[in-house]
């Protein structure tokens, strides 16, 4: 019929079928995140000047604002899955959704200041 004991599947405590999704999310962020902080590390030790000219002016390359973003949004995104992960594995009582809910609201903020940052330099160019 199914798996797991009866009283299990009477109370609901079967397999939500998420695992298989998260994992594969995780796995996935897990090499974006490797290969785009090896072109960073790359891109950074390439730079001729580490000033504030210098900075603004190599993230105002499309060529460097866009896998920025890339890098930012994914590694907030397998941030918030391994927090996720840890929450829902070791918080059992009410403050579980709490925990959840500042979680998800935290990495979106932060995030999106990030994401906000690289986009102004990028937008608006090398200073004068």
């Amino acid at each position: 019929m199914g798996s797991g004991t009866s009283i299990g599947r009477v109370r609901g405590l079967g397999s939500a079928k998420e695992g298989a999704h998260h994992w594969w999310h995780q796995r996935l962020t897990a090499g974006a995140n490797i290969l785009l902080m090896l072109w960073f590390i790359i891109s950074i030790a390439r730079m001729p000047a580490y000033d504030y000219a210098g900075v603004t002016h190599w993230l105002a390359s499309p060529w460097a604002a866009v896998p920025m973003l890339l890098l930012i949004l994914s590694v907030f995104y397998h941030f918030r899955l391994g927090l996720q992960v840890v929450i829902e594995d070791y918080q059992h009582d009410a403050s579980r959704v709490a925990m959840l809910i500042a979680l998800n609201l935290f990495t979106i903020g932060a995030g999106a200041v990030a994401v906000f940052a690289i986009l102004k330099i990028a937008f608006t160019g090398m200073p004068k």
